[in-house]
């Protein structure tokens, strides 16, 4: 029998159907012979019963047995093709997860294919066949998977290999000739081309979701991070802060102890001054009753007399009726602790300025002055930390940032998130201008300065004219003249804070603002005014507060 099979062509074994070696083949009765499944296929899908190959048509369906002779010839020819397999030993050994030779029936090998046709995965040996033998070569391969019957259509046992846009669907070529004959359908690689662009965008936009959380993460931690070292900071603070109320209220306790024990003192020190003076009184009255109980136990009338009429006259005496020895202790409680609350607001206020001042001065930045913004009229130093106006303009570059009409510089620094501070010495100024101003400023016209025209600033008139250009504007008075004054601000929180340096005190805050674009330090020494304002802007390094 081997040697038999050995002189058939190898197309012999071939069914014309699925153009792959017998299984389970049958003869039909005009003698062709086909694989049992691929004949029934065939007759499933057709409306009469014929042969595929002479076209002969069966009144009825025939029934199917297994030709035993043809099915052991396919046999032997298969064993034939495994037999020369002898080199797999050779070949590469698979790992974990490959997809595995079905052929192979010891050692299984990698396999490097897989057949649509066949529903086999194939080593390189057992692969042979499929390059070969003409009828073998026109069987789909494609890279080895696993679970090939997935791939074949459920109906028509036909590999899928199209994909039906209308119904969304895997589909083999038959089924565009029945259930999906008026669909729109095209090559599974062009929907996969088109799909997995679509993955790969939405994969994109999933990896940037990844991005910007893993970002928002960093900025959490860093806001703690920043929350617990202000925590760290209020706390020494708010030690620092009581600790002084504390001492405060210590020495006024003190005091107060003091001033009742000396009121004591006095009160002690009366009491014994009146009582000397009454013992004096009843020392001399008892005098004087001794001589009146001897006089009156004399029975010589003529002695009485006499005696009676040279008697001392009564020694002068003090009415004592409205003398009182009271102290009001109450009325000096009232005073002192009247006095302590009024020490204690105003060391309160100044320790809570200080201690928030040492706080936005953490957040000092170095500016400096931006030449191409400043007016033609001011004269800046050479390292852009000071500004004065001249008499005379200068010859400048009218570029888009220069201010045109009003003696204006910004920052070359600009800030959009967080928090930041510098100080600015107005030390022998009359007028000036200091703040912050938003990117859109108006340059080429005059500015009438407020939160609505992007502009947040206090400003100094006439020597003494302090206001908060708030619109409308708002007078400020203090005591003291400022002579370095420092401006703070929090983007998120929407504050704009400015605060006299050398008194440790605030002087104005914008609260509540809805920043939208980048903020610049914003500066106006004002008009020289014949050298009466020609002392400059100086930007200073932060000097924290002790």
């Amino acid at each position: 029998m081997s040697s038999a099979s050995n002189l058939l062509s190898e197309d012999q074994f071939l069914c014309s159907i699925c153009l792959d070696v017998f299984t389970h083949p049958v003869t039909i009765p005009c003698g062709h012979n086909f694989c049992k499944n691929c004949i029934t296929q065939h007759w499933n899908t057709k409306v009469q019963n014929d042969c595929p190959l002479c076209k002969k048509v069966f009144n009825t369906r025939p029934e199917l047995h297994i030709n035993t002779f043809i099915s052991e010839m396919a046999d032997q020819f298969r064993q034939s093709a495994v037999k020369k397999s002898s080199s797999c030993s050779e070949q590469q050994w698979t790992n974990t997860g490959d997809v595995l030779c079905d052929v192979c029936t010891e050692t299984k090998l990698k396999a490097v294919k897989s057949c649509l046709v066949c529903l086999t995965s194939y080593c390189e040996t057992h692969l042979e066949p499929h390059q070969r033998i003409s009828g073998l070569k026109r069987h789909k391969l494609i890279d080895p998977v696993k679970n090939l019957e997935d791939r074949m259509c459920k109906k028509h046992d036909r590999p899928l290999e199209l994909f039906c846009k209308t119904d969304q669907m895997c589909v083999c070529q038959f089924c565009t000739e029945t259930d999906h004959k008026s669909h729109v359908y095209g090559p599974l690689k062009g929907e996969y081309e088109v799909q997995k662009a679509k993955l790969e965008k939405t994969d994109a936009g999933i990896q940037q979701m990844i991005q910007n959380r893993r970002l928002k993460i960093q900025q959490i931690k860093e806001s703690v991070k920043l929350s617990n070292e202000e925590a760290d900071r209020e706390t020494a603070d708010s030690v620092q802060v009581f600790t002084a109320l504390i001492k405060s209220v210590e020495r006024s306790l003190a005091q107060l102890i003091e001033m009742i024990e000396e009121n004591q003192k006095r009160t002690e020190k009366q009491a014994e001054g009146f009582i000397k003076e009454l013992e004096e009184e009843i020392s001399e009255l008892m005098k004087r009753s001794a001589e009146v109980k001897q006089l009156s136990h004399t029975e010589n009338h003529l002695q009485f007399l006499q005696s009676f009429s040279s008697l001392n006259p009564a020694p002068p005496t003090k009415d004592w009726t409205q003398v009182r020895v009271h102290s009001s202790y109450g009325e000096i409680l009232r005073r002192a602790v009247a006095q302590l609350e009024e020490t204690l607001s105003e060391e309160m206020k100044d320790l809570c300025a200080d201690a928030e001042l040492k706080r936005v001065q953490q957040f000092a930045v170095d500016v400096t002055l931006d030449p191409d913004s400043a007016s033609p009229y001011l004269i800046l130093s050479d390292d852009w930390k000071q500004v004065t106006c001249g008499d005379v303009e200068k010859k400048l570059p009218d570029n888009s940032k220069r201010f045109s009409y009003c003696s204006c510089v910004l920052g070359k620094q600009s800030f959009s998130s967080g928090r930041f501070y510098y100080e600015v010495q107005v030390k022998g100024k009359t007028e000036w201008d200091l703040g912050v101003a938003s990117e859109s400023i108006s340059r080429k016209k005059q500015i009438k300065a407020s939160p609505k025209t992007g502009v947040w600033a206090i400003w100094l008139r006439k020597g003494n004219e302090y206001k908060a250009l708030a619109g409308p504007s708002v007078l400020l008075s203090f005591k003291w003249k400022p002579q370095k004054v420092g401006v703070f601000v929090d983007y998120e929180e929407g504050l704009v804070s400015f605060y006299g340096v050398d008194a440790a005190t605030l002087i104005y805050s914008f609260t509540g603002c809805n920043f939208s674009e980048k903020l610049y330090p914003f500066f106006s020494p004002c008009d020289n005014n014949d050298g009466k304002n020609s002392a400059p802007l100086i930007i200073c390094p932060v000097s924290h507060t002790n």
